[in-house]
């Protein structure tokens, strides 16, 4: 059977896209689809607003982490929120480094636990190219593509997210149709299953 490609678009600083991953991968297993990692980047100053005022916006926040804390502790991961706004431009990098040595798995993984755990910064080049190496890959070779081509295929999947409407991570697509947020899973199962692609 052909197998169906969906995408998930994702952050690495979002809580909910840590939180959407496994069981997006567990569709590959679920149904006949191989699932397509975009990376997406909001202006979370733009969505929220300023974070630094003890206003609605600011609750609004606190209690979205409130949520991610209560799913993740049902899964087993840990989510500590960041003390800052980060600018996972340079993880990006180095997500779709990964991907075209395919390793974006195990590269991804790493990158989630550790921000999340709050032990990696995901603005530095050291911390993200030792990861890099970690995976088996070449730090020197992905600092190359940091500094060359990698600012024009982040571009290309902003793109991309553009023509799929995308406002927020994670996004699933599905056949055109998407389904914002983790919680929507069993929505995007019912459409594949709609679809025939159950295995």
């Amino acid at each position: 059977m052909t197998i169906h490609e969906i995408k998930l678009y994702f952050a690495y600083t979002s809580p909910y896209s840590y939180l959407a991953m496994q069981p997006a991968r567990e569709l590959e297993q679920s149904h006949n689809v191989r699932v397509r990692f975009i990376p997406y980047g909001v202006n979370i100053r733009k969505v929220y607003g300023p974070l630094d005022r003890e206003d609605a916006d600011r609750r609004k926040v606190r209690y979205l982490y409130i949520d991610a804390r209560r799913i993740s502790k049902e899964r087993g991961l840990v989510i500590y929120p960041p003390k800052k706004i980060f600018s996972a431009r340079l993880a990006f990098y180095g997500g779709l480094y990964a991907a075209k040595n395919q390793k974006f798995r195990p590269y991804s993984d790493r990158v989630f636990d550790r921000f999340w755990k709050q032990e990696l910064d995901v603005e530095s080049r050291d911390a993200i190219s030792a990861i890099v190496a970690e995976v088996g890959l070449d730090p020197a070779e992905f600092l190359r593509y940091a500094d060359t081509d990698a600012r024009a295929d982040l571009a290309a999947c902003f793109a991309e997210a553009d023509r799929d409407k995308i406002f927020g991570v994670p996004t699933f697509i599905v056949d055109g149709e998407p389904f914002w947020g983790e919680d929507r899973i069993e929505w995007v199962i019912r459409k594949l299953d709609a679809m025939g692609l159950r295995r």
